[in-house]
């Protein structure tokens, strides 16, 4: 630890990723840089904020990320840099502000690096954290970017009423868990597909689903959902693409609607798979719809108001997979892609 002109200049350990990556991604597209150093000060004028980095999230959207941009084919939202630092969501304290929203010791979540400390200049990616009476690590997941998507797709996109019946893809993942709560409250019948036993276990004995199925036991997904949806599906909320969406399309009913909040199977094909039924969109006025959950993030203290005590009457459950230190976010992140992360995944850097 050295200290230069009085600002103290400590090491920050961080992780790279090395290069593009096309195909499935692998644990040594990343590494651990152990030599960086960072001082512990905002730079003079600058209204930026420092903080040490508490909790990090790991999230499937981080996949398309580590692409090669195509030109003229842009997505929404830039590639990282080969040889800098992942950035995704996290937790952290802040040690050091140059902008006036933001003090030494708050906590805060948002944007931030995969280190472990970050000079954070895009600060209205940032926002304080007000209610520390839950596990500050909720702030990745249930109180954070994947609560806010799960709140947005299930209530602003798919209009849910009393009664109707719900299909979730990937349901024991940070979103679909929540949907599916979300769902049961409103006094949906609520299904979710997952990749494993203990997942369907767990979306039927831990988050109340009325039924759970595991779609690689189902050589015929279509069928699968014709037998737990005979009258058909009213709303979907999409997480996986490919040939669940073609099965779904099949089962919605007249005026269903979809959510489309991402699209895991596809993340690592070089041609992503065509949907072939779209032509029942149309008899069955089907209204399919994506979304960004950053253009909903000004109803976040509405979100609060209605999460905050579902969790605290114990009406909510939530499940992390969490792995201990940086140098464990790699293999981590890469879980999300195996399916073997069971829940929300995070990355914990430090507690304090």
């Amino acid at each position: 630890m050295a200290s230069g002109g009085g600002v103290e200049e400590v090491s920050n350990k961080q992780v790279i990723l090395k290069d593009y990556v096309s195909g499935f991604p692998k644990e040594s597209d990343m590494y651990l840089n152990a030599s960086g150093t960072i001082k512990l000060k905002v730079p003079e004028g600058s209204n930026a904020v420092l903080v040490k980095n508490l909790y990090l999230s790991c999230d499937p959207y981080m996949r398309p990320r580590m692409k090669q941009p195509i030109p003229g084919n842009e997505t929404y939202i830039e590639p990282f840099k080969p040889g800098s630092p992942i950035v995704g969501y996290g937790v952290a304290k802040v040690l050091d502000s140059g902008h006036p929203d933001f003090k030494k010791g708050d906590l805060i979540w948002g944007m931030t690096g995969w280190e472990e400390y970050s000079l954070i200049t895009a600060t209205q990616t940032l926002f304080k954290i007000h209610h520390t009476d839950v596990p500050l690590s909720y702030y990745t997941g249930l109180l954070g970017m994947p609560g806010m998507t799960a709140y947005a797709g299930f209530y602003e996109i798919c209009s849910p009423k009393k009664g109707e019946h719900v299909f979730i893809s990937a349901a024991s993942g940070a979103v679909g868990q929540l949907v599916g709560q979300f769902a049961k409250q409103l006094g949906c019948y609520v299904v979710g597909s997952a990749g494993s036993k203990e997942k369907v276990d767990l979306l039927k004995n831990k988050f109340g689903f009325n039924e759970a199925f595991n779609y690689k036991e189902e050589p015929d997904l279509h069928a699968a959902l014709k037998r737990y949806f005979p009258e058909g599906i009213d709303i979907y909320f999409e997480n996986v693409g490919g040939k669940m969406l073609d099965a779904v399309i099949l089962n919605m009913r007249a005026h269903g609607r979809i959510a489309v909040c991402g699209m895991i199977s596809q993340y690592n094909l070089e041609h992503p798979e065509g949907v072939h039924n779209l032509m029942t969109v149309v008899w069955k006025r089907v209204r399919i719809e994506g979304f960004m959950v950053y253009e909903y993030y000004h109803l976040y203290p509405k979100f609060l108001e209605l999460v905050l005590p579902y969790i605290k009457e114990g009406k909510i459950t939530y499940v992390e997979d969490v792995a201990e230190g940086l140098e464990s976010a790699p293999a981590a992140l890469i879980r999300l892609f195996t399916g073997r992360n069971v829940g929300k995944q995070v990355v914990v850097v430090a507690r304090e």
